[in-house]
C-alpha cells in the first residue's frame, strides 16, 4: 500500500470572513449551483438541479437527523458547564440511545471542564411532562473528553425527549454565533431520518421539497443510507503531509433493499454530500475486505490507495447483498475512517453534490480527489462570482 504523502499547504487558499455564509438563504433552492462538468464550469441556482443531471443519474441521499447536542448545565456553585455529546457509550446503538430511559451514557467534550472535577451537575429540561431536572456526572476521562452519564427520574422520557428539551442545535464553530431558533429547522435536512448526527450533511440543505417533488416526476432515481456524522468532520489538519493526519470514524448503515438497487443501476451515481461519498466507498472497501477474508465491518484510513480496483461496482455491491443473505442480515453495518484524497481509486461514486469547503481540510482534499488541481480554478471562480462558502452556504455539483 502506497500511502500519500502530499502537503496540506498544497490545498489552502484565502476565505475571505465575509464570504462565509452566517446563515441560511430565505428558501433552501434558492441558492447558488456551481455546475463541474466535462472540465467546464457554468452556473445556476439549486432549484435548476434536475437539468444539470447526468442522464440516467442516481441520487443517494444520507438521511441521518441532527441531535441538539450541546447540553447546558450549572453547578451547585453557579459555574456554567456545557456538555457537548458526540457518540453513545452505553448502550453504543444509536437507536437504543435516544430510547433509554432514566439513565444513558454518552462519550462528550466538556466545556468549561477545570470547574468540573467530580460530583453531579444539573439542568432543567422543557418536557412533554413540564419542566424536569437532568443530572450528568462525570464517570470516566477518555482522551480530550468523557464518559457522562446522564440521568432523570421520569420514566416515561427518553433520552431523545431531553435533549429535545435541554439541547441547543450543534451550529458550525465557523459561524461564530449561539445557535438561533432559525437553527432547529435549517441545520436539518427535509429528508433527515434517524438521529445521530452532530453536524448536518450541509449538501442536502439546499433540497426542498418541490426540488425532491420535480426529481421524482422526472424519473430520477433516489437512494438513502445512514451515516451519523461525527464532531471529527471539523477536525483541522495540522500535520504538514495528511500521511501524519489521523481520520475520524464515523459509522454507517445500509439495507439491502438498497444495495439492491445500487447494484441493478447502470447510470451515474451522485453521491449527495462528502458523508454519501464515504459511505459508498467504504461499502466497496467492504467488498475488497470479503474478498480477502477481512472483517467487512472495519474501514480503515487508507484502504482505498495501493492495489488495484479488481471488483466492478456492480461486482462488489452483489458480494456484500451475499453477504447479508448468508448472514440471515437486512442491514449492513459498519465503522469507517476512510480518508478520500488525491490518488484515491474510486470503485463507486460518479460525481458528487456538496457546499464549498475550508481550507486545508480534507474535505478539500475529497474534492480534489474526484477533479485533480481544477480543484483551484473551480474554487477562485466561486470566489470571483460571490459564491456564499461553508455550511450554509452555496451549493456544487462535481462531475468526474
Amino acid at each position: 500500500m502506497s500511502i500519500p504523502q502530499i502537503s496540506i499547504a498544497e490545498y489552502d487558499y484565502d476565505l475571505p470572513s465575509a464570504r462565509i455564509a452566517k446563515y441560511p438563504l430565505a428558501r433552501r433552492d434558492e441558492s447558488k449551483l456551481l455546475v463541474y462538468r466535462q472540465q467546464k464550469i457554468e452556473q445556476g441556482h439549486f432549484k435548476q438541479l434536475r437539468s444539470f443531471l447526468p442522464k440516467n443519474a442516481m441520487l443517494i441521499f444520507n438521511n441521518t437527523k441532527v441531535i441538539r447536542a450541546r447540553l447546558r448545565f450549572q453547578k451547585a456553585t453557579g459555574a456554567q458547564i456545557e456538555i457537548f455529546c458526540l457518540e453513545p457509550h452505553a448502550p453504543t446503538e444509536a437507536a437504543l440511545a435516544f430510547e433509554a430511559k432514566k439513565e444513558v451514557q454518552w462519550q462528550c467534550l466538556i466545556g468549561n471542564a477545570k470547574k468540573w472535577k467530580e460530583g453531579k451537575v444539573q439542568a432543567l429540561a422543557e418536557t412533554s411532562l413540564g419542566t424536569i431536572t437532568v443530572f450528568a456526572e462525570r464517570v470516566a476521562k477518555l482522551g480530550d473528553g468523557a464518559i457522562v452519564r446522564f440521568s432523570w427520574e421520569q420514566e416515561e422520557l427518553s433520552f431523545a425527549e431531553i435533549m429535545e428539551g435541554l439541547g441547543q442545535t450543534p451550529i458550525p464553530p465557523y459561524l461564530e454565533r449561539a445557535a438561533e431558533d432559525i437553527d432547529k429547522e435549517r441545520y436539518q435536512t427535509v429528508y433527515s431520518k434517524y438521529l445521530g448526527s452532530v453536524a448536518a450533511p450541509t449538501a442536502g440543505l439546499h433540497f426542498s421539497p418541490t426540488v425532491l417533488n420535480e426529481l421524482e416526476r422526472s424519473g430520477t432515481r433516489v437512494a438513502e443510507l445512514t451515516l451519523h456524522v461525527g464532531a471529527g468532520t471539523f477536525k483541522p489538519v495540522k500535520a504538514e503531509t495528511i500521511d501524519g493526519h489521523e481520520m475520524h470514524t464515523e459509522h454507517f448503515e445500509i439495507d439491502a433493499a438498497t444495495l439492491r438497487r445500487l447494484a441493478a443501476h447502470t447510470g451515474p451515481l451522485i453521491a449527495v454530500g462528502t458523508t454519501s461519498v464515504r459511505t459508498l466507498e467504504s461499502l466497496y472497501r467492504a467488498a475488497q475486505h470479503l474478498k480477502c477474508g477481512k472483517d467487512p465491518h472495519q474501514i480503515r484510513q487508507w484502504d482505498g490507495f495501493g492495489g488495484s480496483g479488481d471488483l466492478s461496482r456492480q461486482e462488489a455491491l452483489e458480494a456484500l447483498i451475499g453477504y447479508l443473505e448468508a448472514n440471515k442480515l437486512p442491514t449492513f453495518k459498519a465503522a469507517t475512517s476512510i480518508i478520500v484524497a488525491p490518488g484515491y481509486r474510486f470503485g463507486v461514486v460518479d460525481g458528487l453534490i456538496t457546499n464549498f469547503h475550508q481550507p486545508r481540510s480534507t474535505l478539500l482534499l475529497l474534492i480534489a480527489a474526484i477533479v485533480g488541481e481544477r480543484w483551484k480554478e473551480i474554487y477562485r471562480y466561486a470566489l470571483d462570482h460571490d459564491f456564499r462558502f461553508l455550511s450554509y452556504g452555496d451549493s456544487s455539483l462535481i462531475l468526474r
